[in-house]
């Protein structure tokens, strides 16, 4: 018996999960459930800008067309991020592309090198020639995610066949913000260390170096993504109201040996 807008109001206040379902009550439910006061509530605040730094722009119809072409990642600031929307909660998520990270020496061929591929949502990937020295590093602002949430930050990668040198001893990966830091170790794959070739730089034993590693069993390990990437947890963070600077890292800088064999594609910032 409420107007329909009155209905629309009400459902506004919800979720986009609670209002889809809401549609099942009735047909005047479902009319509800389409309006643009709906989903104008379900949109980020700031997707005027988001729309202004696409890559290519989308074309709807409707604010509800809008949200769901949102829930697929597109591509911004010149194709070196990606942006989506969780489809359930309306939650931000960013994904920072290999070229907006800084990687030591990421601009020296004999170290690594720059590959167009289609097995990405980006245009190129970085992969590791070899070196003794691993850093990788990402930032983004908060005013990029949504508030109030708990997020993760993954590092994306491939591990090639001839990779060799990675997991002599475990990967070092922090996220920071403001006075919140998030910090662990972990092993970029499963793979058997004795058959990978080893070149140290010093006089340190690679042996005794693995079997002190291996006493910590809290270290974090890869996992398959869908898309046929891997992905490991660099660490989680909350957001708050303020904007402030998320810094996540990944680094192995204390073994002695080289590495090689590294594909990196982005770091990916979700909720969780």
């Amino acid at each position: 018996m409420l107007p329909e807008g009155c209905v629309s109001k009400i459902l506004s206040f919800t979720s986009p999960l609670d209002v889809c379902r809401s549609s099942l009550v009735s047909s005047d439910f479902r009319s509800a459930m389409d309006s643009d006061a709906v989903w104008e509530r379900f949109l980020p605040v700031d997707y005027h800008d988001i729309l202004s730094r696409l890559v290519t722009p989308l074309k709807f119809s409707s604010k509800k067309e809008l949200y769901l072409r949102l829930c697929e990642p597109v591509l911004i600031d010149a194709g070196r991020k990606s942006f989506k929307l969780e489809k359930s909660s309306g939650k931000k998520s960013c994904t920072l592309s290999a070229r907006e990270l800084f990687i030591m020496w990421g601009d020296v061929p004999t170290y690594w090198s720059w590959m167009p591929t289609t097995e990405s949502r980006f245009s190129e990937v970085a992969i590791l020639r070899t070196t003794w020295w691993l850093e990788i590093q990402g930032k983004i602002r908060t005013q990029m995610l949504s508030p109030n949430t708990k997020y993760g930050a993954y590092l994306i990668m491939k591990i090639s066949d001839r990779a060799y040198g990675l997991d002599f001893i475990p990967s070092e990966m922090s996220v920071e913000v403001g006075n919140q830091v998030s910090s662990s170790t972990g092993y970029l794959h499963c793979q058997d260390n004795n058959k990978q070739p080893i070149v140290c730089l010093d006089n340190t034993n690679p042996t005794e170096v693995v079997e002190t590693s291996l006493k910590d069993k809290q270290e974090k390990m890869p996992r398959e993504r869908d898309d046929a990437w891997n992905e490991i947890e660099l660490g989680e963070f909350f957001t708050g109201e303020n904007d402030e600077e998320v810094k996540m890292s990944f680094m192995e800088v204390k073994g002695c040996q080289l590495k090689g064999g590294l594909v990196i594609d982005s770091i990916e910032i979700r909720p969780k």
